[in-house]
């Protein structure tokens, strides 16, 4: 009784060590084939159009290639949390989302444990010894593809011993319960976040028939709700459309499942499943394929009626609205996603450098024209425009601390100096506002030759401005368009002391007050300091992020 307990607890050791590489060796092929593709993974989320069809298309590449649909699940929760996405795009990711994540069973059943080794010493020697980024990428997904191998060998091997155990004899008998089976698979694939780990772990039972198929499949339907415990968690605390994406997840899989549950007592299901394979590990698969497959067919007509009742599940707020004071393409639900984080990122940049831009466009011209009308929305800006400034910062703080491509790296490591130029721009606008104001409540008076050196350095200052937005924007700095922002600051410089010097000529001669004389300086230097940060801006270029 001693050996048979002591075998018993190696098994159970060696089954959670096969399980502990199982799980990193998903989790690496992911991250290494997201990172091998992190750009065509931007352009589809890019290309995203209201067609259910095409969405259902780019859930099923985006979870094949970092293979966890619950990854893709809460990924889509975040875009429609900022508004990238609608529900009805959302809804169809998640279909395909739900079929994708069956790829990995299907690796497993194909038992390739013998090319286990083969597979991680490629994977390797691609780390160790090549230099460009996509192959070490590459490298770490044939590397973790091994330990995916690796892992279902081990658990496969720490089974064995348990067939002719007692317990596990009793066990098979009374494995009936299918209320058990869907609460046996819900829980672990609630804990361990992954739907393609747990059906591995199943695989692995099975192939050792310590599982039979008829209990099997309650265990695959209730992973199928399990998995979607993460997204639910995820959505807490998120918009009103964001907790329906959840929702509707849910919906999907538990819809699912009372339909192949009454297909599994009204159809000889297992037995149609047993006739297609004989192999227990592609008996799983199959389920697992049928289950996903099966119910985006039937579904899918009805994507807007799950649309609906989400909608009736989780009604709007009447308080809820779009708030000025919040990141709108970036939260942290985005962060486990470093492609997808990183082109968010950039929009919220320039979302904020857009703000500095137009806050500066308001105040100049109210300044010029010798009024305060847009004073009080000037001064609003600038404090969303400070908000972003100190939201953005810990996101790319986050954001440096992933596995980034070289590319987007160098991207992040530029971004930190942009936003605060972008800042620096906002403080300047501020400071035209503020001149703004007193010139109208203190009637000052400028000359007409004042005014139109004012007028003209400012509609340089844009030029070189907006031409720096725009080549941050896109990481795209040709030599004619950088030869031209260079001429751009030239000009402002000169203009700055050449003006300064006439209006001295004008102060001597009377024809501008003191007053107003000192307004036109501090805004020939707001100015200057503006094209600075411009071309700070301009130059942060580096190999164009696909966004």
């Amino acid at each position: 009784m001693a050996i048979d307990t002591m075998t018993i607890i190696e098994s159970i050791i060696f089954f959670l060590a096969g399980m502990g590489l199982l799980m990193y060796g998903i989790k690496i092929m992911g991250e290494g084939l997201e990172l091998a593709a992190g750009a065509k993974l931007k352009t589809l989320l890019e290309k995203m159009t209201s067609n259910r069809f095409f969405a259902v298309i780019v859930g099923f590449v985006i979870t094949a290639l970092i293979q966890s649909s619950t990854a893709t699940t809460v990924m889509v929760v975040g875009f429609v949390n900022t508004g990238i996405m609608n529900l009805t795009q959302a809804i169809g990711v998640i279909m395909g989302a739900n079929i994708g994540t069956t790829t990995t069973s299907v690796l497993v059943s194909l038992n390739l444990s013998s090319f286990a080794p083969v597979a991680i010493a490629i994977g390797v020697m691609m780390l160790l010894f090549s230099k460009k980024n996509i192959v070490k990428h590459i490298g770490t997904a044939v590397a973790g593809f091994g330990m995916l191998f690796l892992g279902m060998h081990l658990m496969k091997t720490a089974m064995e011993p348990l067939q002719d155990a007692p317990m596990f004899r009793e066990w098979l008998i009374n494995a009936k319960n299918p209320l058990l089976g869907i609460v046996i698979g819900a829980a672990i694939a609630a804990l361990i976040h992954s739907s393609a780990a747990s059906m591995g772990i199943l695989q692995a039972l099975a192939s050792q028939g310590l599982i039979p198929l008829h209990f099997a499949v309650f265990v695959i339907y209730g992973q199928n709700i399990g998995t979607c415990v993460t997204s639910l968690i995820s959505s807490i605390g998120t918009k009103t459309n964001s907790r329906r994406t959840a929702v509707m997840h849910a919906l999907f899989n538990i819809i699912g499942t009372v339909i192949f549950i009454l297909l599994t007592y009204f159809v000889p299901f297992t037995a149609i499943v047993e006739k297609m394979s004989s192999n227990p590990m592609m008996q799983i698969s199959l389920v697992h394929i049928l289950f996903n497959v099966v119910s985006t067919i039937i579904m899918f007509p009805f994507a807007k009626v799950l649309v609906k009742l989400s909608c009736i599940i989780v009604p709007d707020k009447k308080d809820e609205k779009e708030n000025d004071f919040q990141m709108h393409y970036i939260d942290d639900l985005m962060i486990n996603t470093p492609p997808f984080a990183v082109a968010q990122a950039a929009k919220e940049i320039h979302r904020m450098a857009m703000l500095a831009r137009d806050n500066f466009v308001k105040a100049a011209n109210d300044l010029i024209q010798g009024k305060a009308d847009n004073y009080d929305e000037i001064e609003h800006v600038e404090e969303v425009i400070n908000y972003l400034n100190h939201g953005i910062t810990p996101m790319l703080v986050k954001i440096n601390s992933l596995e980034l491509s070289y590319q987007d790296a160098k991207y992040i490591g530029r971004a930190f100096h942009v936003i605060n130029d972008i800042e620096r721009i906002g403080d300047h606008a501020e400071n035209l506002a503020q001149a703004a104001k007193a010139r109208q409540d203190e009637n000052i008076v400028l000359s007409p030759e004042a005014l139109s050196e004012l007028q003209e350095m400012f509609d340089t200052t844009l030029e070189l401005l907006d031409g720096a937005i725009e080549a941050f924007t896109e990481q795209n700095l040709d030599k004619e368009t950088a030869l031209r922002l260079n001429k751009l600051e030239a000009s402002i410089d000169d203009m700055q002391t050449g003006f300064e010097q006439s209006h001295i000529e004008r102060l001597n001669t009377h024809a501008c007050t003191t007053q107003g004389g000192m307004l036109f300086i501090n805004t020939v230097t707001d100015f200057e300091r503006v094209g600075d940060h411009a071309t700070n801006i301009a130059w942060k270029v580096s190999h164009k992020p696909t966004i």
